[in-house]
C-alpha cells in the first residue's frame, strides 16, 4: 500500500509521528525525569541539568533543567540555584521525609522558593514540560513531586531595533520590528497606551511551536473579523512556521489570486495606525514582518510617510503612484497594440521616427518587448541575489550595457528600450513590494492580449481584471472598498488624503461603537 504524503497528513490534521512522551506524567523521582529528558533529546550538549542533593546523601532534592543559550543563566546562578542550595542542601533526607506529608511539602517548598521569579506555572506531563523547556523556560523538579515548575526566564539573542531597509521614509519614526516577538509587541504598546489593545498568542507548528500573536483594539475592530482570524489561526495544521509568510498563505482569501489579500509591514507606526482603523495585526516570532487584515487594494498604495506630510503633498504622491501603477501594467502592451494594429493613432512625425528605428529590427514589437522585459527581470533578480557591494552596480551597468548593445546590434529599437525602462521605474513607485509582483506578471498577459487583439484585447483584459478584483474578499471585507462598493466616508483617506482635521470618522470596516476619532480642528 502506498504511503500517505506528509502534505496529505498535514491536510487531514494528522501528525507524521506520535512522540512517546505524549500523556506521560512527570515522575516522582528526579533521576528518572532527568534520564528521560536526556534520552528524548538525544543527549544534546546544550541541555543542562543542575541538581541539589540532600545533606550527607547522593539523592537529589531538586534539579534545574534548561537549554543553554535561550535562558538567562544569570538568574539561574544568582537566584534559583542559590536559594535551592541554601534551603535544601542543609536538609537531611530523614528529616525531610518526617517534616511534612510527602504530597504537600514539594509544592509548598516550590512556591516559597520561587515566588520572586515572577512567572511560574505548574506542569504534570512531559509534553507540557518540553514545551516550556524548548520555549526558553527553566524547569524545576522536586523530589517526590508529581509536578514540575516552569520559570519564565527566557533570554533570546536578537537583533537590535534598527531602521527599516525595505520601507524607508524621509520624515517619521525610524524604528522597525525585529525578530523577537515581545520586542515587536512592546513597540506597538509604546504607541497605543490603551487597555483595550488586546493580545492573543497561539503556538502554531507541531515541531516549531512558533508563538503567533493576534493584536486588535477591543470595541474598534469588528468582532466578526476577530472571530474569523482566530478560527483560521487555530485551524492551521503544519509542522513548522519559520516566517510570517507561512501564516499568510494559510489564512489568506483568494488563494489562487495573484493579488495579496494580506498586507505586511515592518513599521510599528503603520501597525499602530492600522489598529486604530479597526484592523487586526498578526505578529510571528522570528520574523520582523507584521500581517494586517482585512486589507483593501488602496492600502498597498499608501505609505507611512503620507501621514507625516501635509495632505496636499500626500494626495499628489498617491495620484502619482496610481498613475505609475497603470504605466507599469499597460505601457508595453499599449505600445505593442498601437505600433502593430493602430498606427493611425500616432502623429505622422512620430510614426515616421518609429518606423525608421524599426527598419532593421527583425522581430515584431511583441517579441521585442518580451525579450527586453525578461532580460530586465533577470537583471533585477541578479541584483537582489548578489552581494550588496556589487549587486546594484551589476544591475545598473548590465541594463545600460545590454540595452545599448541591443540597439546597436539592431535586435531591438531605441523606443522599446525607453518603454521598458519607464515601465520598470514605474514599478518601483509602489510602496508595497508584494503588490509589484502581480503587476510584473500581469504585464506579460496584457502584452500577449495586445499582440493578439490590439486595444480590444487590452480592454478585455482590464474588464476581466476588474471583475476579479471586485469579487475578491479579505476576511469578509470587499477588496476594492471604498471604490467598489462605493463608500463616501472612506474616500477621505483612500485615493486622496484629506487634512487631518477633516478625518473625523473611522472607516466602515471598523466597529460601529468606535467610529468617532474624537478630534476636531482647533
Amino acid at each position: 500500500m502506498r504511503r500517505k504524503s506528509s502534505a496529505y497528513l498535514q491536510h487531514k490534521g494528522e501528525s507524521q509521528f506520535m512522540p512517546d512522551y505524549v500523556n506521560i506524567p512527570v515522575h516522582r523521582e528526579i533521576r528518572a525525569n532527568a534520564e528521560r529528558i536526556l534520552r528524548d533529546m538525544g543527549e544534546s550538549d546544550d541541555v543542562v541539568i543542575r541538581q541539589v542533593n540532600y545533606e550527607h546523601t547522593e539523592k537529589a532534592a531538586a534539579a534545574v533543567i534548561y537549554i543553554d543559550g535561550i535562558v538567562d543563566t544569570a538568574i539561574v546562578n544568582q537566584y534559583i540555584m542559590d536559594i535551592l542550595i541554601g534551603n535544601l542542601r542543609g536538609i537531611s533526607l530523614s528529616r525531610y521525609e518526617s517534616s511534612a506529608p510527602e504530597t504537600d511539602c514539594p509544592a509548598l517548598l516550590a512556591k516559597e522558593l520561587l515566588i520572586g521569579i515572577g512567572s511560574i506555572r505548574e506542569v504534570s506531563e512531559f509534553s507540557s514540560l518540553y514545551s516550556c523547556l524548548l520555549a526558553g523556560e527553566a524547569v524545576i523538579v522536586l523530589d517526590d513531586s508529581e509536578l514540575a515548575y516552569c520559570a519564565d526566564i527566557r533570554q533570546w539573542k536578537g537583533r537590535d531595533i534598527s531602521e527599516s531597509t525595505n520601507q524607508t521614509s524621509i520624515r517619521g519614526p525610524r524604528e522597525s520590528f525585529n525578530e523577537t516577538l515581545r520586542t515587536s509587541t512592546s513597540l506597538v504598546r509604546r504607541r497605543i497606551k490603551d487597555p483595550r489593545l488586546w493580545l492573543e498568542t497561539y503556538a502554531i507548528g507541531s515541531m516549531t511551536k512558533t508563538d503567533v500573536t493576534m493584536m486588535y483594539i477591543h470595541e474598534i475592530a469588528k468582532p466578526s473579523v476577530i472571530d474569523m482570524v482566530r478560527e483560521r489561526l487555530k485551524s492551521i495544521k503544519i509542522d513548522s512556521v519559520l516566517d510570517s509568510s507561512y501564516i499568510e498563505e494559510m489564512i489568506e482569501d483568494g488563494k489562487y489570486s495573484l493579488f495579496p489579500t494580506v498586507y505586511n509591514t515592518e513599521l510599528p507606526d503603520s501597525v499602530a495606525s492600522q489598529l486604530l482603523e479597526g484592523k487586526v495585526v498578526i505578529l510571528v516570532d522570528g520574523t520582523p514582518n507584521a500581517l494586517l487584515v482585512p486589507t483593501q487594494m488602496v492600502t498597498f498604495f499608501q505609505s507611512a510617510e503620507d501621514y507625516y506630510q501635509r495632505s496636499v503633498y500626500s494626495s499628489l504622491l498617491r495620484i502619482l503612484r496610481f498613475i505609475s501603477f497603470f504605466i507599469s501594467l499597460l505601457f508595453p502592451s499599449l505600445y505593442i497594440a498601437i505600433t502593430t494594429f493602430h498606427r493611425e493613432m500616432l502623429p505622422t512625425s512620430l510614426l515616421i521616427s518609429l518606423a525608421a528605428q524599426r527598419e532593421g529590427v527583425p522581430f515584431p514589437a511583441f517579441v521585442e518587448a518580451f525579450v527586453m522585459e525578461v532580460t530586465f527581470e533577470i537583471l533585477r533578480e541578479a541584483g537582489l541575489r548578489m552581494p550588496k557591494a556589487i549587486g546594484q552596480a551589476v544591475s545598473v551597468v548590465g541594463t545600460l550595457v545590454i540595452g545599448q548593445a541591443a540597439v546597436e546590434a539592431g535586435i531591438v529599437s531605441a523606443a522599446m528600450v525607453i518603454v521598458v525602462a519607464i515601465t520598470a521605474i514605474s514599478t518601483f513607485t509602489v510602496p508595497a513590494y508584494s503588490m509589484s509582483i502581480p503587476i510584473r506578471i500581469l504585464r506579460f498577459a496584457f502584452m500577449m492580449a495586445a499582440a493578439s487583439f490590439g486595444l480590444l484585447g487590452i480592454f478585455m483584459g482590464i474588464f476581466v481584471l476588474l471583475l476579479h478584483l471586485c469579487a475578491l474578499r479579505s476576511f469578509g471585507e470587499a477588496y476594492m472598498s471604498p471604490i467598489s462598493p462605493f463608500k463616501a466616508t472612506d474616500m477621505q483617506d483612500s485615493l486622496l488624503r484629506l487634512p487631518r482635521w477633516m478625518l473625523f470618522k473611522r472607516p466602515d470596516s471598523s466597529m460601529g461603537s468606535g467610529k468617532k476619532r474624537g478630534h476636531n480642528r482647533a
